[in-house]
């Protein structure tokens, strides 16, 4: 039976291949990739773009791994399915051995992306939240160190940088950050940062292409409507027709880059094949949660004929705005330099685009 094919997702996988530059594409040729995390909401944008360009990319193998705590399944099996190139393991990074897994000691390029990223379940899940950046970590380190590898891609997260003093917004890779060492947000934020100094280490003892990528606000097809993050929120509510809460006074600022844009640069960073750490995300608009919510308001009124208003209540979690930043905006002027990362889909379409996949799917990811 022929796949049926979302056509936003579609577009999307082809402008991720357009952004890349042709010797990008041919590092991926003959290669074998290995991922963790494979389940989550990266993982279905770089799961859909191996699958829908292993042939053309030459790419030999992809290994997928996931423990499925908080990722799904059945788009995964679909894919699975349908590509004899693409393996998926279940898969616990913090206690299991990825050397068990057939074909992985001739992977070559690598991305770590198992870990929790959500607010609400790192805080339900703060040990494996740890474990998967630390523990999950040093695991593929040590069996990839004296292995010949191109890329090494470790996730970190804007969150390093913590509440950035206005001063350093936007802010960029030297910004040492003002972050929390305790608080309902330290297990993710402090794993990260641990996780980064983890990659300079093996980087300076084995000499591994280890690059680092720190994400600003991704949002887009993939993310679960069950999320709990902001625009998973906002979606879940236009999808079911009601109105949406804001638990804050919607005056903290976000830039929110679209997943096409960040899986574009993510895969410009594992193929950079250097030690280095790069923004990625989009550098404007700087937008209110507020002005966010009032466009997913406006995007659905088109889409979905939605009706809800956007309303404002205090939250029964005490510890809900704990160490959340006021503000969060990148510098990408590394990115755009060095990697030739130039990102388009601004937010206004972005969340259109999200909305039209989710109303295609019925709210689903498959």
């Amino acid at each position: 039976m022929e796949k049926k094919e979302n056509p936003i997702l579609v577009e999307d996988m082809g402008y991720i291949l357009n952004s890349l530059s042709v010797e990008e594409k041919k590092k991926f040729d003959g290669s074998t990739v290995l991922i963790t995390g494979c389940g989550g909401f990266l993982g279905y944008y770089f799961m859909h773009f191996f699958d829908t360009y292993t042939e053309e990319l030459g790419i030999k193998k992809v290994i997928a791994l996931e423990n499925f705590l908080t990722g799904t399944k059945d788009w995964l099996d679909e894919i699975v399915k349908n590509n004899d190139k693409i393996e998926l393991h279940e898969f616990n990074v913090i206690t299991d051995d990825v050397a068990s897994i057939e074909g992985a000691e001739e992977a070559n390029l690598i991305i770590h992306g198992a870990s929790i990223a959500s607010p609400t379940f790192y805080r339900i899940y703060p040990v494996e939240t740890i474990d998967a950046n630390i523990t999950g970590l040093r695991r593929l380190l040590d069996f990839y160190a004296e292995k010949d590898i191109k890329g090494f891609l470790f996730f970190s997260s804007s969150e390093i940088y913590g509440d950035p003093f206005p001063e350093f917004i936007p802010t960029n890779e030297e910004y040492r950050g003002n972050v929390s060492a305790m608080g309902p947000r330290a297990c993710y934020d402090e794993a990260k940062r641990f996780g980064e100094t983890m990659c300079y280490i093996f980087h300076h003892k084995y000499n591994m292409p280890i690059s680092v990528a720190r994400p600003f606000n991704n949002y887009g097809p993939g993310m679960n409507i069950n999320d709990k993050r902001l625009p998973a929120d906002f979606a879940k509510c236009v999808h079911e027709g009601r109105d949406m809460i804001l638990f804050s006074d919607g005056k903290p600022t976000r830039t929110f880059c679209y997943i096409s844009d960040a899986i574009t640069g993510y895969l410009k960073v594992l193929l950079f094949g250097k030690l280095e750490a790069f923004n990625i995300g989009i550098d404007k608009p700087e937008v209110s949660v507020k002005e966010f919510a009032e466009l997913f308001q406006k995007g659905a009124k088109d889409i979905y004929g939605y009706e809800g208003k956007v309303e404002f209540k205090v939250s029964d979690d005490k510890e809900y705005l704990t160490d959340n930043p006021n503000r969060r905006c990148p510098d990408i002027t590394k990115a755009k330099t060095t990697l030739d990362y130039n990102p388009t889909i601004y937010v206004e379409e972005g969340v259109k685009r999200f909305l039209k996949f989710l109303n295609i799917n019925n709210g689903k990811l498959i």
